[in-house]
């Protein structure tokens, strides 16, 4: 049900005077874009081009204080327009002028500007605000803004933005980035792309971070905090920008030898998946109590649980293999989470061959084994798996394991194609889990619907596994009951599947 606008007086009365006779015809945006599984999250009426992020942050008390421009494009006429956002709002201008705005829900942030806007017309939207984001809960006291020792982190699927920007906040709407935030000066911070510059006055520093390819806004991510910076290139002359939090404790040996192997991995996985889509490429180890990890575009947050048992780069690999997967190539709707997660899992199964600790059809033999048909694991679908279901290790290995029974029904020169082909093909856009099956279709030259239906769409353990070309298929055990679930009914243990079991169970964290 809807929730009561809450309107302060001046917006009231801004509001009956803002909206003049020629807008006529003229309607609001939709209040979200109907995603299937969060339907209320982005909205209708525009597109966003640009942000510009600018914020004053003082770690000792919360205290976050920001002004966002965002650059938008009408695609209807437009009376009114929605915003996803939290945090208390002072003003908003829409092409100079101050518009009425009012809030409703649980994250939206309604904008009557003074003059209507025209479909296709170009719009600037200015946002000031002032908030202390640790105390802000959302969607049932949910917050993505999470306080550390010396500052604060923010990082969450499906939503984070609203904790620090006003955006459109859905995947399917990409823009550009300019984050700055000024600190006191010995506080650091981090974020998405390139630091372009750092300046510091009167006890303050301002540092400025730019990504200039199209970024999902819940791949948007802060980190403010005391850091120990790692600066390096790849072979190929890609900045590897890396940081940890000073107070890792006894985790921070395990994590600098996971993450600080960013660079070598990207390159390997560059032959994979083609060139490496973004102008750098890092991750984050700050101070706070997750275990868990997410591929914020350039600048993969890695919560220090992650670690707790040693290195973890079968981790490191699942993130970066997002860049290319979720990151360039982004999900349509949130139903389609596949298109993320079963490729990054797929990518630790190429790396567990690569380190020879199990290929990947061991490795996909030993998941068909692993779970018993009764087993509520074959009862997700991982091609639109609900959302209650959105993060499970169903998504992740039976999708792998999906992937897997691709290669073997295509076979590895066609398979290999498609793999490096899809993410180049679709660079910085978005896509649907058909639109992928009609790519590899297409690439393949043969119908591949029995397969995706079979291990993407259909509940219940598929009748064989992921077999090569020729091979037996699995035997009656492999597709038992609990009780069939033993030793001697299942292969060896690849070497790898405690650190890929370990990466699936983590990611549920994320939310």
């Amino acid at each position: 049900m809807r929730k009561r606008l809450i309107v302060s007086a001046a917006s009231a009365l801004s509001l009956f005077l803002a909206v003049p006779a020629s807008a006529a015809g003229f309607e609001p945006g939709a209040d979200g874009l109907g995603d299937p599984y969060y339907p209320t999250l982005g909205n209708g009426g525009y597109r966003v081009s640009h942000y510009d992020v600018r914020l004053k942050y003082q770690p000792a008390t919360d205290e976050l204080e920001g002004t966002t421009t965002i650059l938008a494009t009408a695609t209807q006429d437009l009376s009114r327009f929605n915003l996803d956002f939290a945090l208390k709002v002072s003003e908003v201008r829409v092409n100079g002028r101050l518009a009425a705005f009012a809030t409703s829900g649980d994250q939206e942030l309604e904008i009557t500007p003074a003059r209507p806007l025209p479909k296709g017309s170009r719009a600037t939207v200015v946002v000031r605000y002032k908030d202390v984001p640790s105390t802000v809960e959302r969607y049932g006291g949910y917050t993505a803004w999470r306080r550390t020792p010396d500052g604060a982190v923010v990082a969450g699927e499906p939503v984070a933005a609203g904790w620090w920007f006003p955006g459109n906040d859905h995947p399917s709407d990409k823009a550009t980035f300019d984050v700055s935030v000024l600190v006191p000066d010995g506080t650091q911070v981090i974020s998405n792309g390139v630091l372009a510059g750092t300046a510091s006055r009167a006890g303050w520093t301002r540092y400025d971070w730019r990504e200039d390819k199209p970024q999902a806004t819940y791949l948007a991510t802060l980190a403010i905090g005391r850091f120990d910076i790692t600066r390096d290139t790849t072979a190929g002359g890609l900045p590897v920008y890396n940081a940890y939090s000073k107070d890792l404790g006894e985790n921070a040996g395990a994590a600098r030898a996971s993450v600080e192997r960013t660079g070598e991995l990207v390159d390997w996985l560059s032959g994979y998946f083609g060139p490496y889509p973004f102008s750098s490429v890092g991750g984050f180890v700050p101070n706070v109590r997750s275990s868990g990890g997410l591929e914020t575009q350039t600048r993969v947050f890695y919560g220090p649980g992650l670690f707790a048992r040693g290195s973890n780069t079968s981790v490191v690999v699942h993130e970066l293999a997002h860049q290319w997967y979720g990151d360039s190539v982004s999900l349509s709707r949130w139903s389609d989470i596949w298109l993320n997660e079963g490729f990054a899992q797929y990518a630790q199964f190429l790396w567990s061959e690569h380190e020879n600790e199990g290929t990947a059809q061991e490795l996909a033999d030993y998941i068909y084994a692993y779970y018993p048909a009764d087993d509520p694991f074959w009862s997700v679908k991982p091609g639109d798996p609900g959302e209650e279901n959105q993060l499970s290790a169903a998504v992740y290995q039976r999708g792998a394991v999906a992937i897997q029974a691709l290669r073997n029904t295509v076979g590895d020169a066609t398979f290999f194609r498609i793999l490096k082909g899809w993410p180049t093909e679709r660079r910085y856009g978005n896509a649907t889990v058909a639109d992928f099956r009609a790519y590899a279709e297409r690439v393949a030259g043969r119908r591949l619907g029995d397969l995706f239906t079979t291990w993407l769409f259909t509940p219940g353990k598929p009748a064989t596994g992921p077999v090569p070309p020729g091979a037996p298929a699995a035997g009656p055990s492999a597709a038992g009951t609990t009780a069939d679930r033993n030793e001697g009914a299942r292969p060896a243990e690849p070497k790898s599947w405690r650190k890929i079991q370990e990466a699936t169970a983590v990611h549920a964290e994320r939310k």
